[in-house]
């Protein structure tokens, strides 16, 4: 493993502390500790010194694994597909991570943590990690730092992730850039079809899942979806190069008999191969996503920043006042980070 550059001398003691203490995990984390590993996913998701610094000397080791983002509405089943999937992985003797994201409370951030609640019969398995993350009020399904946790798990040695959204329904297109394969999951006769399509959802799937495929409607749930995708995917005219939405496949399972879910891993596993190169458009629109995630993060810290606190509030205090609108006002307090100099 590349050593961490010693911190200068100059530097300040908590940093110097702060990258010791990330090398200390990093270099355990890649080794097996999973209680390493633990510690370490909890210093991503507070966003901490340490987890920077970790993730500085991680990343390189990371872009080996299979991410695959599986969501959908509340009650289609998602934790029980996911169990089914871990069951199904380990009878085959390959190692699997799952990043389930719960909802978190809007006043006191607190969330429940279900999933690892439901999946207690792999606590003792070591080659099945799994962690539960807050989603801290982001939008999109998934928690702000579920990318970061996962290029984690990735440099730990984990070849396949899987990641369970919150289950918000409508609006968890934001998996499709956080993973290389995306699951959508609808139940027979919910009519969440049509939501789906109305939010965008079949539209970033690589394969559509109904679930409780035991439940009367099954078939015909399963039959309409082809159809509605079948029908909003028009050929291209000759020369028109425009991306076009997906055409993804639609397949049934019982997530709590296991099956079908041989048939969905098997597909995973193929369109693994379709997207494995590097520089393939899941993974571009993966590093773009964190890359002005972490810019937005930073610039909004560097205007909360104590030389910048009290303009900051100044200008928003004039929006809110319906003085200045928030255009301008955005545009005033990034001109007031121009010729700024990182130290």
């Amino acid at each position: 493993m590349p050593a961490v550059p010693t911190p200068a001398p100059g530097r300040p003691v908590a940093e110097r502390a702060a990258t010791e203490r990330a090398a200390e995990l990093a270099r355990a984390t890649t080794g097996g500790d999973r209680l390493a590993l633990a510690r370490l996913l909890t210093a991503v998701e507070n966003r901490t010194a340490v987890a920077e610094a970790a993730l500085r000397e991680l990343y390189p080791r990371s872009g080996r694994a299979h991410l695959v983002g599986i969501t959908g509405p509340p009650g289609a089943g998602k934790s029980t597909l996911v169990a089914a999937l871990i069951a199904l992985v380990r009878a085959a003797g390959r190692p699997v991570a799952v990043l389930a994201v719960d909802p978190s409370s809007p006043i006191t951030g607190g969330a429940l943590l279900g999933d690892r609640v439901r999946m207690q019969a792999y606590a003792g398995d070591r080659d099945v990690f799994i962690r539960s993350m807050a989603a801290r009020g982001h939008a999109g399904g998934l928690a702000s730092t579920t990318s970061a946790a996962a290029a984690v798990l990735d440099a730990a040695g984990f070849d396949l992730i899987l990641i369970e959204t919150v289950g918000t329904g409508q609006s968890e297109v934001e998996v499709a850039a956080a993973a290389d394969t995306t699951v959508v999951l609808e139940a027979p006769e919910m009519g969440d079809e049509v939501q789906a399509i109305k939010a965008g959802l079949l539209e970033v799937a690589d394969v559509v899942v109904v679930n409780k495929g035991d439940r009367p409607g099954a078939g015909r749930t399963a039959s309409q979806l082809r159809a509605m995708l079948a029908a909003a995917a028009p050929r291209p005219a000759a020369g028109d190069d425009r991306p076009r939405p997906k055409r993804p496949e639609v397949l049934m399972t019982t997530a709590s008999s296991g099956e079908g879910v041989p048939e969905l891993l098997a597909f995973v596993d193929r369109h693994r191969l379709v997207g494995a190169a590097p520089d393939g458009p899941a993974r571009l629109a993966r590093a773009e996503t964190q890359v002005w995630a972490i810019v937005a993060e930073r610039v909004r810290a560097r205007l909360e920043d104590r030389s910048h606190a009290a303009s900051t509030s100044a200008t928003v205090a004039e929006v809110a006042d319906h003085a200045l609108d928030p255009y301008t006002a955005a545009d005033r307090l990034l001109a007031a980070l121009e010729g700024e100099v990182r130290p």
